[in-house]
């Protein structure tokens, strides 16, 4: 199945791994609409809305870059409709917006807590239902969150307790909204990758040049978004997904071209975080 006129409403996208999915979306001739906040280069950070939707053009695609936050729900609405206007319908809606912090209980600070709540679990659950009324109308509905499976133990569950909470928040509204709306063929799966992946978060917070080096680049994540954004939505939902899991559903073996270093081998890479 190819992405050729469907389109895509993706939050954050403007770097990292939103922008990689929609590129490789993008390469089919796929419409992404993006509603991201950064409308001017961030001194620390790469890309803009805008320099995005010029690299999905670039690639293939068609592009609606969309200036907003997630946690307004005006906004939220408002890019629902434009995206609507703007190509007709939605086909599938990506919730790639989150923030991390990895602090202790005690040193995170409430604000902090706030943000991540609102951003990563509000966010995905406001920003999805807006869409849903649209997505009934898709012959393949997708809602697909970049969030990880429930893991419940100890070792996860303490090691950055407030992150913890808003991502596997992500993931249980994701869930919740598979089984809510089954029976409107609406598909709602999460996906996670069992390295690091090499972007600005991983390199400002997670260990800088030396987990860089040791991750997979954004492509592998972008190639297994796509391999479940075209699957059957009405078989292929309610799962919280691997991305290596699903790429070896679907006959590939060979991830060494992924690495973010050539020639890294495979056991040399750092686990990401969520999975044991």
């Amino acid at each position: 199945m190819s992405l050729a006129g469907k389109t895509i409403l993706m939050s954050g996208g403007s770097r990292g791994i939103g922008l990689a999915i929609a590129l490789r979306a993008a390469a089919d001739g796929a419409n992404i609409a993006m509603l991201a906040k950064t409308d001017t280069p961030h001194p620390k950070l790469e890309g803009t809305v805008h320099s995005a939707a010029e690299a999905i053009r670039a690639a293939g695609g068609r592009a609606l870059p969309i200036v907003g936050d997630v946690r307004d729900d005006d906004q939220v609405t408002e890019a629902v409709l434009k995206t609507q206007g703007e190509f007709g319908g939605i086909d599938i809606v990506i919730n790639n917006a989150s923030v991390i912090d990895l602090s202790r209980s005690l040193d995170l600070a409430a604000k902090k807590y706030d943000l991540m709540q609102d951003v990563n679990v509000r966010g995905t659950f406001m920003l999805s239902r807006a869409a849903v009324p649209v997505l009934r109308e898709s012959a393949n509905p997708h809602i697909l969150s970049l969030s990880p499976p429930l893991n419940i133990s100890p070792k996860w569950l303490g090691a950055h307790t407030g992150y913890t909470l808003a991502k596997y928040g992500m993931t249980m509204a994701t869930l919740g909204l598979a089984a809510e709306f089954a029976d409107a063929g609406i598909a709602a799966n999460t996906l996670w990758p069992r390295t690091t992946i090499a972007t600005a978060a991983v390199q400002n917070l997670l260990g800088g040049d030396r987990v860089m080096a040791a991750s997979r680049t954004a492509d592998i994540y972008a190639d297994a978004a796509y391999s479940v954004i075209t699957k059957p939505a009405a078989s292929y939902t309610g799962q919280t997904l691997i991305v290596e899991d699903v790429l070896e559903a679907d006959g590939v073996t060979d991830f060494s071209t992924y690495a973010a270093v050539p020639g890294t081998p495979d056991d040399r890479l750092f686990p990401d975080i969520f999975l044991d």
